[in-house]
């Protein structure tokens, strides 16, 4: 267990001040519940974020708070050995042409020593909410097969219906993966070549 990521956490959530005004949004912290990040994430309300990286998570908490959002900030046990730039949307890692693989937080390092070798398109995102249909709509089209594979923390297909709307018009394949799948990298790479047959 990682315990950085929590210790990030909370580092980043504001200490009561007496004489500052309250901020309008709310920003909730949960950690490894993957009903509960269901629950955030079919909800329109919220946006909701799923850093992979204790800076990352620092930054996900402080921005929400600086503006206000209502937010909710899902904390992994586990996290990726780097951060990654992106704050919302997806943030391309690593360019391929036979498909798209879509990571969320934590499932990056796994997800790019899983795929190494395979011509494939790795797109990263610690924000699920709002879904960033522009950053994957541009990575599936620029790829010769509109081949998606998705890979979040939690249940799988939890972001399967955003995908579906964002490529309506795209004739498209998806695999969704999740964390309660059991997959270990092995298991990961091996359904991932077995879709892309």
């Amino acid at each position: 267990m990682n315990s950085d990521m929590l210790l990030a956490a909370a580092d980043a959530l504001p200490r009561s001040r007496t004489h500052a005004p309250a901020a309008p949004g709310t920003v909730l912290v949960g950690y490894g519940t993957a009903d509960e990040l269901t629950r955030f994430a079919t909800d329109p309300r919220w946006a909701v974020h799923v850093p992979g990286h204790p800076a990352e998570v620092r930054r996900a908490i402080e921005r929400a708070v600086r503006r206000g959002d209502r937010a909710y900030v899902h904390v992994s046990g586990v996290s990726n050995a780097e951060p990654r730039g992106a704050t919302e949307g997806f943030e391309l890692v690593r360019e391929g042409l036979d498909g798209v693989v879509a990571a969320v937080g934590a499932t990056l390092d796994p997800v790019l020593r899983a795929t190494a070798g395979l011509d494939l398109t790795v797109l990263y995102t610690a924000t699920v909410r709002p879904f960033d249909e522009v950053g994957l709509r541009t990575a599936v089209l620029a790829a010769d097969h509109a081949d998606v594979v998705l890979v979040e923390p939690g249940q799988p297909g939890l972001s399967a219906r955003h995908v579906a709307e964002t490529l309506v018009h795209v004739p498209h394949r998806l695999l969704a993966l999740g964390d309660t799948d059991g997959l270990g990298e092995a298991g990961l790479a091996r359904a991932v070549r077995d879709f892309l047959r």
